[in-house]
């Protein structure tokens, strides 16, 4: 279980930018985010997007998984989030598609490493901030990664994101907040 100096992202989440829908996808993310917060747009990168929420404070960037043809249950997308007044930052967060079955091993692969995350329902983390780390560094050298595990039915199950763009809105999520306190 994750330790409680640890923030979790909650469950409503911010929204989930795509790049398959082009330039009409950004005024839609806009949209979504009106309603959840004032969360600020920071730009999107390919088929990343990285956002601020002032009011938390925290800025973040985020993609959703590539588009599969097996049942999803959840809308799957990774996060890597920073919250500058627990001074954190670059924490991954990952909705999976399905929920996990107790005890199931969460793997994440990046460019030929394997790690093996922790989580609980739909949802999957790195174990500690070095992780969260190591975890970025391979993220900022691959083209795609892939999580799997297996669902509470006993499936395994795997969503997969192109790494394009993921570096440029992960600095972008950090400048944004460079200077909230």
């Amino acid at each position: 279980m994750r330790s409680p100096s640890r923030p979790v992202p909650r469950r409503s989440a911010p929204p989930r930018p795509v790049r398959w829908c082009g330039a009409a996808c950004a005024g839609a993310l806009l949209a979504m985010a009106a309603p959840l917060a004032a969360k600020d747009s920071l730009g999107m990168f390919d088929s990343w997007g990285a956002f601020r929420d002032p009011a938390q404070p925290r800025c973040y960037a985020i993609a959703m998984a590539v588009p599969g043809s097996l049942r999803r249950d959840y809308q799957p997308y990774a996060s890597v989030g920073t919250w500058p007044r627990r001074q954190v930052r670059n924490q991954l967060h990952f909705r999976l598609s399905r929920a996990v079955a107790p005890q199931a091993r969460i793997s994440l692969l990046i460019g030929g490493k394997r790690f093996e995350l922790t989580g609980g329902g739909s949802d999957a983390w790195a174990a500690d901030r070095r992780m969260d780390a190591a975890i970025v560094a391979a993220m900022r050298a691959a083209g795609g990664m892939v999580i799997s595990a297996r669902d509470t039915r006993g499936n395994a199950f795997s969503n997969r994101y192109d790494l394009s763009g993921a570096a440029t809105a992960m600095d972008a999520a950090t400048m944004g907040c460079a200077g909230l306190r």
